[in-house]
């Protein structure tokens, strides 16, 4: 069967019985860690394609930066950036494709090009039309916590219970995409590490990762290279994958089913150790 042919069907995200791993594809010129690395197609197609040797299950790919203080990209452009890349991909491999984006245009048209997944750092809040799109699609979708935007989320964000605030949110928003159709089994979850988070708040949400697993659905943890790792490490941007592969086994071990990240290699070598010290 060719691949346009198996793209006619669903393809499962198998996470029941071991994690998953989300490569991170930055298509984009400004993003915190690879912003430009990857912004030329070709470049983009085959690093996803080395991702998926290296044992990524689900590419995530993104045409704007949702860095702190980052500034929105029309969808136009968002759009220009992604497609060709994820049609590249989709030729290619019959991998599992995320689409990181808020607007339900860049959705619809990303579903279009081979995508699987829409991955919204909104939750489903920013375009009112995006858990509708998602319906109509019958795509994944990640539901993630945010406090704010990205441009403003990091200008003093505060809690008083960071954990039950997240999860108040999620039910919320659960309720909200089933009402709009989506359903429940296509829904995963991610808490929004560094999304308008502390450092403190991000470091209880990795202690306290198994408690969304209460609600059913698939977790996800989005720790890589983040800023509170060089803060709590001392260590610079390029210095950070020792604390970000500690993040990951802690997610994964705290019950993360989906883990998000730049170094699929060594990503990879950790879950298969967490994994098997789990099963052991």
């Amino acid at each position: 069967m060719s691949l346009s042919g198996k793209a006619l069907m669903k393809r499962e995200l198998r996470c029941k019985d071991k994690p998953l791993i989300m490569g991170v594809l930055n298509v984009t010129p400004d993003s915190f860690f690879d912003g430009g690395r990857f912004f030329d197609v070709d470049k983009a197609v085959e690093h996803a394609l080395r991702m998926v040797e290296e044992g990524a299950d689900i590419i995530d790919v993104g045409g704007e930066s949702t860095r702190p203080y980052s500034e929105p990209v029309p969808a136009d452009e968002e759009l220009k950036r992604v497609l060709p890349v994820i049609s590249g991909i989709r030729a290619r491999s019959d991998i599992l494709i995320s689409v990181d984006t808020y607007k339900a245009k860049t959705a619809r048209a990303a579903h279009d090009a081979g995508a699987d997944m829409i991955n919204d750092i909104s939750g489903l809040t920013f375009d009112r039309d995006m858990a509708g799109t998602v319906g109509d699609l019958g795509a994944y979708v990640v539901i993630v916590h945010i406090k704010g935007t990205p441009g403003n989320m990091q200008e003093a964000p505060f809690y008083d219970d960071v954990i039950s605030e997240i999860k108040d949110f999620f039910v919320g928003r659960v309720r909200f995409a089933k009402d709009r159709g989506i359903k429940e089994d296509d829904i995963i979850l991610d808490p929004g590490i560094g999304f308008g988070k502390r450092v403190e708040d991000n470091l209880k949400i990795l202690k306290m990762l198994g408690t969304f697993k209460d609600m059913g659905r698939p977790v996800l943890a989005g720790a890589s290279m983040k800023s509170f790792i060089g803060t709590v490490t001392e260590a610079t941007m390029e210095e950070r994958i020792d604390g970000t592969l500690a993040s990951i086994a802690i997610s994964l071990w705290n019950g993360a089913d989906i883990v998000r990240v730049h170094d699929v290699e060594r990503a990879h070598r950790v879950l298969n150790l967490v994994h098997a010290v789990r099963g052991s």
